[in-house]
């Protein structure tokens, strides 16, 4: 049976989201989550979570180019502790490297500056998170 995979590209006013399939290892853009200092609507993740009924949630563990920690890292391990402890469901993290701006320029060349929406760049970017975790799992 496929598993349902949903990831996160987390950040503190906005919160990119994707859903994929393990079978196909691609993923879609979701509408992203407004968040206040990291903080998202968790009825809003409870919304997108009951929507997709997910076997693993991935979240994107920001990292230096030389592959150490930033500031913003442990904001994510925080966000992806909170996940697991209010739904239960197992939480994998997944190197996020230069995942934004291969978003940018995917969405630059695909629609010009105007689909440079700030929401719009976070959910490509959480695709790019989950598209990369599958290929890691093979």
């Amino acid at each position: 049976m496929p598993k349902t995979v949903i990831a996160f590209d987390h950040g503190a006013k906005s919160i990119g989201v994707a859903v994929g399939q393990d079978i196909t290892g691609s993923a879609q853009p979701l509408a992203a989550i407004k968040a206040v200092d990291g903080q998202p609507n968790w009825d809003i993740v409870a919304k997108v979570l009951k929507e997709w009924q997910p076997d693993l949630l991935v979240v994107g563990l920001p990292l230096n180019m030389d592959g150490t920690e930033q500031n913003t890292t442990a904001a994510a391990k925080k966000f992806a502790g909170r996940l697991h402890g209010r739904f239960g469901l197992q939480v994998a993290s997944q190197d996020e490297r230069l995942t934004t701006a291969s978003a940018k320029e995917w969405l630059f060349e695909n629609g010009g500056y105007s689909a440079l929406e700030k929401g719009k760049i976070d959910s490509v970017s959480a695709c790019l998170i989950l598209e990369s975790w599958f290929e890691n799992q093979y």
